[in-house]
């Protein structure tokens, strides 16, 4: 995922997979909704997704950035119960945080070539330089118990 961040200009240089939180300074975060590693998407449970979406909703709020790109849209469906979510921007926020679901580079999406990757990271990226459009309408309390 660096190299994608990388070549869709988020950053000057690739970084690091230790030097993720260095991404924040851009009032970004990008992240898997799950953080055990797994050769398969669905290795993973629809409740370790729906943890994770709690989880990853509570450091959002915490750390307030302007967007929230999640990395795969079957981890963004299933986390967020958003059963026809596409990969782009989304309606729902965290606050004030607007949401992006990006495509997961894992090997299993072929259709996604490096490039076509990058373009859209960039699409974020623009988005996030331009201040982004009107935030969609907040999840109240508690959607994600």
């Amino acid at each position: 995922m660096q190299i994608t961040v990388h070549l869709s200009g988020f950053t000057p240089r690739r970084l690091a997979p230790a030097e993720q939180e260095e991404l924040l300074t851009y009032r970004l975060g990008i992240t898997n909704v799950v953080a055990r590693a797994t050769a398969r998407a669905d290795e993973l449970s629809a409740e370790e997704f729906r943890e994770g979406g709690r989880i990853l909703t509570a450091k959002v709020e915490l750390l307030r950035p302007q967007w929230l790109a999640v990395v795969g849209v079957t981890a963004y469906r299933t986390a967020f119960g958003e059963k026809r979510a596409q990969i782009g921007p989304q309606e729902l926020t965290i606050g004030s945080t607007r949401i992006w679901a990006l495509p997961n580079p894992s090997g299993l999406n072929a259709h996604w070539t490096a490039e076509s990757m990058a373009q859209e990271y960039a699409r974020l990226r623009t988005a996030a330089e331009a201040g982004g459009d009107q935030p969609g309408p907040t999840w109240p309390t508690g959607r994600h118990t």
